[in-house]
């Protein structure tokens, strides 16, 4: 995306004065980034929508958020006590593990098992070298890892009793020790949890004031490392969380709202404050959660339930695919260098975005995946950046007009210029086109590998979806990735920039409980252990006030052969039997093969769904045929420039076709639509964008 760097006051988009009625009852969506924060403020009676983008507030993101709140609800002439939701999108937990700074924690652990932290798995990150990789720092290291003296068998049988003493001499080491928080992970928990609920309850009684939480409130499952090192992280951003989700509650009362506080998590549904506090994080990748929540739901106002979605931002490009609608959680997902086995929506992410550096590397060109960042940012936004950046090659190629932002922002096109010439384009004897070509080449390459890891490699024809293009630079490289992978169709939201916000608004309150079973579970364990996790589920949906007719529940099963150190979810049919079958045409369809090996369910998960109220939007006008507002020189990817017409999208209304090569510029993004493609308005205000011929 790009990021600007600073913006006098604030931006508000696609402003609607008209006083509101006293009866009007308006969701608001807080997304707080790394440079901005994005608002949506939504009147469900109405449809009317208004969106603002503010400085965010790294230092105390509570002063963005309710910055933004302020302005969207004057835009709007609404009073606070017309909110009846408040959603946000956090990155605080996100941000805690990846600059390694969670609370000073300690670990308590069964006796014997100090090191299986330390020891972590025997394999290293994909791309390390075997000989040169050191392992990270755990974010728990040995000497604040606690023992304590019990047992319990896989199966779920006690081999030796909890030592209530130990447990005692574990809170006082802590004590010692200064922490802040303390995670506790026993042996096979999962299968047998009294024990470690009740070093928990002694804990919190011996140590007020310090956070605790069990691994059988965050990850009751199989695995003991990624068991105890998801418990460890939840551990060390509980108290950063629980202070900021408690200040945010206090201020939003303070301004006279008193609607729910409902926070975003990984799994992309919303939950309220009290379970996000018991378990921050599983809102470790809530942002790029809700932008696919709001791409599933701009293509379902399409009719298009098959896509993949690509949010390309400053940093970033996180690329999801979605068949029939349906959004696939995964377990494998990663969090920086750590592996984070909570459900979360299968994302792939990869260093391609706006900010992206261009560099060379022993004579050849590379992109990313370090970043400008907002500081300095790329060149052209004349703050002291001098490396060429993703942004910087669009500007020179003329794909982006030099005002952003409504004018809140100027680009600095010879500042670009002279950076690729000087670094890129003069080193490789190339012209500067050619090496501004060259740049969004190699990132469009690498977008397109991370696509096929999500398309291609997992049984999936990309030819056979639409591709949503959102955040500030996924509009401009659409069409292109379209082309490199053979789909002739593209989506570009009617507010790319901000659908991280919009996804929000469409989100429904969601939670997973999962169980871990023994190995020789049969039909009745299984049915037993469903009802215990529907029970779970039924209990929470009662804490978050969701009504009987909107509350939805999915029973999932991971099974895997025999051997396999891998589950895959399959729906539960009702039955062992039916379930291998299942379990073996989805191992077909995604790796080519079946074989004779036993099948073993692994663990049972019931996903519990609060689903959201469809919110009304106003319908956009019928437009009277594209007009131009202006035309500019472009470079597309090959050829001489060209003269490409400009549109402003604010001004187009439903049924306005516009035929390549054209820009068209909004607020928040600007599209890029090359010659061979065409673009319509949809009558859901998206624009969808074919290639021709």
């Amino acid at each position: 995306m790009i990021e600007p760097h600073k913006l006098a006051g604030c931006s508000t988009l696609q402003l609607n004065t008209a006083i509101m009625p006293v009866a009007a009852a308006f969701s608001i969506a807080v997304d707080i980034g790394g440079t901005f924060t994005d608002i949506t403020l939504a009147d469900a009676a109405s449809g009317r929508t208004w969106r603002a983008k503010v400085p965010s507030t790294p230092a105390d993101p509570s002063g963005g958020f309710m910055a933004g709140v302020r302005t969207v609800l004057a835009a709007a002439n609404a009073t606070p006590a017309a909110i009846t939701r408040v959603l946000h999108g956090t990155t605080i937990a996100t941000n805690l593990i990846l600059e390694g700074k969670t609370a000073r924690a300690a670990l308590v652990t069964t006796a014997g098992f100090r090191y299986v932290l330390e020891i972590g798995r025997q394999d290293i990150p994909r791309n390390a070298n075997l000989f040169t990789w050191v392992k990270p720092r755990r974010p728990v290291p040995p000497e604040r890892v606690l023992e304590v003296i019990e047992r319990v068998g896989p199966g779920g049988a006690v081999l030796v009793p909890l030592d209530e003493a130990s447990v005692r001499d574990a809170a006082e080491a802590a004590r010692r020790l200064d922490v802040q928080a303390v995670a506790v992970c026993l042996l096979h928990s999962f299968a047998h949890p009294e024990h470690e609920r009740r070093v928990a309850e002694i804990l919190r009684a011996a140590l007020p004031g310090i956070a605790v939480t069990a691994s059988v409130d965050v990850l009751p499952v199989v695995r003991e490392y990624e068991r105890s090192l998801a418990t460890g992280l939840n551990a060390g951003v509980m108290p950063a969380v629980s202070h900021y989700v408690a200040r945010l509650s206090e201020q939003l009362i303070d301004a006279g709202i008193t609607a729910p506080l409902l926070l975003m998590q990984s799994n992309g549904g919303v939950a309220g404050a009290a379970a996000v506090c018991r378990a921050p994080a599983l809102t470790a990748l809530s942002g790029p959660a809700a932008g696919v929540v709001g791409a599933r739901d701009a293509a379902a106002a399409c009719g298009i339930g098959d896509i993949v979605t690509v949010d390309i931002g400053g940093t970033s490009a996180d690329i999801c695919l979605l068949q029939h609608g349906r959004i696939a959680l995964t377990q494998k997902g990663h969090v920086g260098s750590w592996p984070l086995p909570l459900p979360m929506v299968d994302i792939a992410t990869i260093g391609a975005g706006g900010g992206s550096l261009a560099r060379l590397s022993d004579g050849a060109l590379t992109v990313g995946p370090a970043s400008a960042g907002a500081l300095p940012g790329p060149a052209c936004y004349a703050q002291g950046g001098e490396e060429p950046t993703v942004t910087d090659a669009h500007l020179v190629l003329g794909h982006l007009p030099c005002g952003l932002l409504g004018g809140g922002m100027t680009l600095d096109r010879e500042l670009a210029a002279r950076a690729i010439a000087d670094r890129i384009a003069q080193p490789l004897g190339l012209s500067l086109e050619q090496a501004a070509r060259g740049i969004l080449a190699i990132a469009d390459a690498n977008m397109v590998g991370a696509i096929r890891v999500v398309s291609v490699e997992r049984g999936h024809d990309p030819r056979d979806f639409t591709l949503v293009a959102f955040g500030g630079a996924g509009p401009l490289h659409g069409c292109y990735l379209a082309e490199l992978l053979g789909i002739t169709r593209v989506l570009v939201p009617l507010a790319p920039g901000v659908l991280c916000a919009e996804g929000l608004l469409a989100a429904g309150l969601k939670a997973e409980f999962s169980r871990t079973l023994a190995v020789a579970a049969d039909d009745d364990a299984v049915r037993a252990a469903f009802a215990a996790l529907e029970h779970d589920a039924g209990v929470w949906l009662e804490e978050e006030r969701v009504a009987p007719s909107d509350r939805r529940r999915r029973r999932v099963a991971l099974m895997r052969y025999a051997g396999q150190g891998g589950e895959l979810a399959v729906t539960w049919p009702g039955s062992l039997q039916v379930a291998r079958a299942v379990f073996a045409e989805a191992h077909r369809r995604l790796n080519g093969f079946v074989l004779e090996t036993p099948v073993e369910l692994v663990t049972v998960r019931v996903e519990a769904e609060g689903v959201a109220q469809a919110t009304r939007r106003t319908a956009l006008a019928r437009g009277g045929g594209a007009r131009a507002a202006s035309q500019q020189e472009v470079w597309f990817a090959s050829g001489p420039p060209v003269l490409a017409s400009v549109y402003d999208r604010a001004g187009l209304g439903v049924g306005d076709r516009i035929a390549g090569p054209a820009v068209v510029t909004q607020v928040d993004a600007t599209t890029l639509v090359p010659p061979g493609w065409g673009a319509e308005v949809a009558e859901s205000a998206a624009l969808v964008l074919t290639r021709m011929g």
